[in-house]
């Protein structure tokens, strides 16, 4: 995968904090940027090629702005919604969804390794989560108008490659859920799950803490932390009983 240079991720955050749409030259203007340095990133970096488009007034325009609810999202995910209506629709209808999204999106449906079960057990764990948000004290108002996703791909092409199981997302931050249908921790499923963290972060922006989560639904009562490859980095790695304490760790609601 591309790696995200510097002065490429300054010009995709202009672009997406704009909710009107942005000329280059106001580009170069607001980064103190050459204005040639600028149009060579607009027409051949990687984010800009695949996650940005222009207007026919020459507007620069994000697929998925920094504005919130994240509505562009929709256009990458198996399923898109907010956390009250997905807590209010039943299995066979999120499902159904589910497939239809994910056949919008190019997620390969084939099911002989179980991923209708994984589909179900991810969705189970979720609403187990916010059963348990609830039930510590976190106040159900506050989360009604969270975003969920499920199955995010952002790969329309060999430069741009962003998945996540699941994203929940707050006001402030960003859950990506690595789910694993496993009872113990694997390093090689650590880094899977903290590899697309600096991509996320661009796309939600500077108001946005990204929180990678490895989730282990044939576990339980685990939760730790685990360091990642080759670096100083860790990830949260839990059961789905315990994922609640992520979340209280950066909310707060458990008294």
């Amino acid at each position: 995968m591309a790696k995200i240079d510097p002065i490429e991720r300054q010009i995709y955050m202009r672009i997406a904090s704009s909710e009107e749409g942005v000329k280059a030259r106001e580009i170069a203007r607001d980064l103190c940027a050459d204005p040639s340095t600028v149009n060579h990133y607009l027409y051949a970096s990687p984010f800009m090629k695949e996650l940005c488009w222009q207007d026919d007034e020459y507007l620069w325009h994000a697929q998925i702005p920094h504005t919130r609810p994240h509505y562009g999202l929709a256009e990458f995910a198996g399923f898109y919604s907010s956390v009250k209506e997905f807590l209010e629709m039943d299995e066979k209808r999120f499902i159904e969804l589910l497939k239809l999204g994910c056949e919008n999106v190019g997620r390969n449906l084939n099911d002989t390794r179980g991923l209708f079960h994984s589909f179900r057990d991810a969705r189970e764990t979720v609403r187990n989560l916010f059963r348990d948000l609830k039930e510590f004290g976190y106040p159900e108002k506050l989360s009604n108008d969270w975003e969920i996703v499920f199955e995010l791909r952002i790969k329309k092409s060999k430069h741009i490659r962003i998945y996540a199981d699941v994203l929940i997302v707050t006001k402030r931050f960003a859950f990506s859920l690595e789910f694993k249908m496993k009872d113990k921790i694997e390093q090689e499923e650590v880094d899977q799950c903290a590899k697309y963290c600096e991509y996320l972060d661009v796309i939600f922006g500077d108001g946005y803490e990204i929180v990678p989560i490895l989730v282990l639904t044939k576990a339980r009562d685990l939760y730790a932390d685990a360091s990642v490859s080759g670096t100083d980095a860790a990830v949260h790695a839990c059961s789905g009983d315990m994922l609640y304490n992520v979340l209280d760790y950066y909310l707060g609601f458990i008294r």
